[in-house]
């Protein structure tokens, strides 16, 4: 591992943890490019995954600040707490626990089995279906987000634990099932990821305490994580603004392609 793998890792985590192109699935194919297989890559994934999830931190900052602030002031009684703030609290702690208990006891074969070029270049496709589908039967939503569309859009999130799927774009799309305002699932999505992706990175970040690893690639991880971080404040950015105007097409097609390059070159290998 040296700096220019790390930073191209990182650009590549920082651009497709967000938009809805697969953040696990590019990695690995990355890996297989280049050549740059080496036994703590998931490890590098990981902590990759917790700077792009510190970025999520950061721009929803304010929206984050309101949560914590209705979560305590919920339990203490000591102010009144909005109704859309009470929905959302319970949303994201309901709309988590599907990935948990999956991602619990799926883990170690979604880190084995499904790490190959083959089968993200199937999900790849599989995923484009879902979010091609989504598009279609979204045109007029106009409903809000409910306790138990978080249960629906929980478990699009756990196809995100398949690499090649993208949290985001099953997320989005498991919104736009639900017949959820666009704006409002796009937003949501974000603000979902951050249990699930911050849970996982400080675990990743326990286990690793215990080898030498941290040690071994500090400041490759550093310059990859600081890397990640910065991509993935714009590609938020970027996502936010062109998903409220434009439907998924863009990325379907571009999800498309690089399945059959994908297929392509597994083949030729």
């Amino acid at each position: 591992m040296d700096i220019l793998n790390s930073v191209l890792l990182g650009i590549i985590q920082g651009l497709t943890e967000f938009l809805p192109i697969s953040s696990s699935g590019h990695l690995i194919l990355a890996r297989d490019l280049t050549n740059t297989q080496f036994s703590y890559g998931l490890a590098f994934d990981s902590i990759l995954q917790l700077a792009t999830t510190i970025a999520i931190l950061v721009f929803f900052r304010k929206d984050i600040y309101k949560l914590i602030k209705s979560f305590f002031n919920f339990f203490s009684s000591k102010e009144p707490v909005d109704k859309k703030q009470k929905i959302l609290i319970w949303s994201i702690i309901v709309g988590t626990i599907p990935a948990i208990i999956l991602g619990f006891f799926l883990e170690d074969i979604m880190d084995t089995a499904f790490r190959n070029s083959l089968l993200v270049s199937l999900t790849l496709v599989l995923g484009s279906i879902v979010m091609f589908l989504a598009d279609r039967v979204s045109k007029n939503n106009t409903g809000d987000l409910t306790i138990k569309k978080s249960i629906i859009i929980g478990l699009f999130q756990s196809l995100a634990l398949i690499p090649g799927m993208s949290r985001s774009g099953m997320t989005i799309s498991g919104g736009l099932f639900a017949n959820i305002k666009r704006e409002e699932a796009i937003r949501f999505s974000f603000l979902l990821a951050i249990p699930v992706l911050l849970g996982s990175g400080i675990k990743k970040i326990i286990d690793l305490g215990t080898s030498d690893i941290l040690s071994s690639i500090g400041f490759e991880l550093l310059v990859g994580s600081l890397v990640s971080f910065i991509v993935g404040l714009l590609a938020i950015k970027f996502l936010i603004s062109y998903l409220k105007n434009h439907n998924f097409n863009i990325f379907i097609y571009y999800r498309l392609i690089l399945a059959f390059l994908i297929l392509v070159i597994s083949l030729y290998n």
